[in-house]
């Protein structure tokens, strides 16, 4: 009778320590599965942040509206009138949300038209490099640059090529944009990236000095579908 009670407690406690070690098994699985989980968590958080983070940087482009034009400090004081060129790039500037900055020279060109394009002539017959009256502060932390300039003799006034050769536009991009009277951009986009080796010069926006001056709407429809045409509002 004594060796069966005896049997019988044996299998009791066996029964008992494999109870308990279910018990804990089960409990160890549970707290390991909730630990992975939260640890798969955290690195999906650190990617999503990561990739914001990447796409902070492409929202925070720099972009700059740089141009030359018969107003502001390139003519004497009389002249008050804001230029062909000067209109456009506030359009650009205020489309694309860009800085200003206005290619002025140390010396100014006259007021009166004809002697404006004659000093210029002269200019390109020497490749002259007029001193510029004001630098871009911190050009490196630009990425695109709209340059902006009147046709003069079929070329960009030379003030515009001191501007190209005072900076490095590697890795940078480019777009011009011109105001004429029938000439269009006479190959000027090739010039800017033959002297800016390194950069993307796009597709550059011609329109007529006499649109820019006198139909203004007309001026803004052909500068947003420009725009549009190259997608820098989606990029920026």
């Amino acid at each position: 009778m004594k060796k069966v009670i005896s049997l019988l407690l044996i299998l009791f406690m066996c029964f008992a320590l494999s109870a308990c070690n279910s018990s804990q098994n089960a409990e160890t699985t549970e707290t390991t599965g909730y630990t992975v989980s939260e640890e798969s968590n955290a690195a999906e958080e650190e990617s999503s942040s990561t990739q914001q983070d990447e796409n902070g940087d492409t929202e925070t482009m720099k972009v700059l509206v740089a141009y030359f034009s018969r107003t502001g400090e390139n003519y004497g004081v009389g002249h008050i009138e804001k230029g062909n060129t000067h209109i456009i790039a506030d359009m650009i500037a205020e489309q694309v949300d860009a800085d200003l900055f206005e290619i002025s020279t140390v010396v100014p060109y006259p007021d009166e038209y004809e002697a404006c394009t004659e000093t210029e002539k002269q200019e390109q017959e020497e490749d002259a490099r007029p001193e510029l009256s004001a630098t871009v502060e911190n050009m490196e932390d630009y990425d695109v640059v709209f340059l902006g300039y009147p046709i003069w003799w079929s070329d960009m006034p030379m003030a515009v090529y001191t501007f190209l050769e005072s900076y490095d536009f590697s890795g940078k991009t480019i777009i011009p944009f011109c105001t004429h009277e029938g000439s269009g951009l006479s190959s000027t986009d090739s010039s800017i990236a033959e002297i800016c080796t390194g950069a993307d010069v796009l597709d550059g926006l011609e329109i007529r000095g006499s649109v820019a001056q006198n139909s203004q709407d007309e001026a803004l429809t052909a500068v947003t579908d420009w725009l549009d045409k190259i997608e820098i509002l989606d990029e920026n």
